[in-house]
């Protein structure tokens, strides 16, 4: 059976969302501190971009004011990291990926003041809905949740801001090559983190404790960021933005899915989780969609 281009590149994409879902399972199974977590995790990711880059004969190298900005880019992208495996900490993985599912929301408030253009009357709407939906949900999850929800919150807020980065800086520098020098700023901020935590926690693990965790944190490094970027960038060369958002935006579902059918997550939850959750997902799927017809309407 032969698999035309397109077809090939939405099953790459497939499996490089659900791998990018993948990740707040992992770091609810792996037993490091978040910060110690997401040293792990770029500087074996680092590690394989540049290899991967120099067997493709790649030059990473960009003028120096080019690289200061993707490094800050990265600095804004560690403490993404941070408040999501934080979150993910402090509640767990599927109230963390239903906060995540708010980024575009969030992108679509942050976009406009960036680019200089009017908020969309759709971006506004779903907004009014998504907010209370949202006070709905953290009023029916346990209190020892809630600060959780809120730092999840706030990691889906950095994506949207470090995405609008991404976007205004991309230039024509080739996308694996930005991300490198964004992981390196990544790596440089927790490095400088990492020793400082441990002098104030002495007791706190650096090393993984046993094969089972050495085994999650390079599957999240390599699988779940290298491959699974490297995967949804192939796809892009097949696909449009819309296609493309359409795919992204099932995320959450995937990884709600897969920690219900990993970690028995479902029965940490109640009703009013899945209610609100639903709406909201669903609003997100919705919304490329929306998004497209009345730009059609406006032309």
């Amino acid at each position: 059976m032969i698999i035309n281009a397109k077809t090939k590149a939405f099953l790459q994409l497939h499996v490089a969302v659900m791998l990018f879902g993948f990740t707040a399972i992992l770091g609810k199974l792996i037993v490091l501190s978040a910060l110690v977590l997401v040293w792990w995790r770029v500087l074996i990711t680092a590690s394989s971009i540049y290899l991967f880059l120099r067997l493709r004969g790649r030059n990473i190298s960009l003028d120096s004011k080019r690289i200061k900005i993707y490094m800050a880019i990265g600095g804004v992208i560690a403490i993404h990291w941070l408040t999501f495996y934080g979150a993910v900490k402090l509640s767990n993985s599927s109230i963390t990926l239903l906060c995540m599912a708010t980024t575009s929301f969030f992108t679509s408030f942050i976009e406009p003041v960036f680019f200089k253009r009017p908020l969309e009357k759709i971006d506004i709407a779903i907004g009014c809905i998504i907010v209370p939906v949202m006070a709905l949900i953290a009023k029916d999850i346990q209190t020892s949740y809630l600060v959780g929800a809120l730092v999840g919150l706030l990691s889906a807020f950095l994506a949207a801001y470090f995405s609008v980065l991404n976007k205004k800086y991309i230039e024509d520098v080739p996308p694996m090559v930005m991300s490198f020098w964004e992981i390196v700023g990544v790596l440089g901020v927790t490095s400088v983190m990492v020793p400082i935590y441990l002098f104030k926690e002495p007791t706190a693990m650096f090393l993984p404790p046993d094969m089972a965790n050495w085994v999650y944190i390079f599957v999240l490094a390599i699988a779940c960021t290298t491959v699974a970027w490297v995967l949804s960038l192939y796809a892009l060369r097949h696909l449009s933005a819309f296609e493309n958002n359409l795919v992204v935006n099932l995320e959450p579902v995937y990884g709600i899915l897969l920690a219900a059918a990993i970690l028995q997550e479902h029965k940490e939850l109640n009703t009013g989780f899945y209610v609100g959750g639903s709406i909201i997902l669903v609003l997100v799927l919705a919304y490329p969609t929306l998004k497209r017809k009345l730009v059609a309407q406006s032309i």
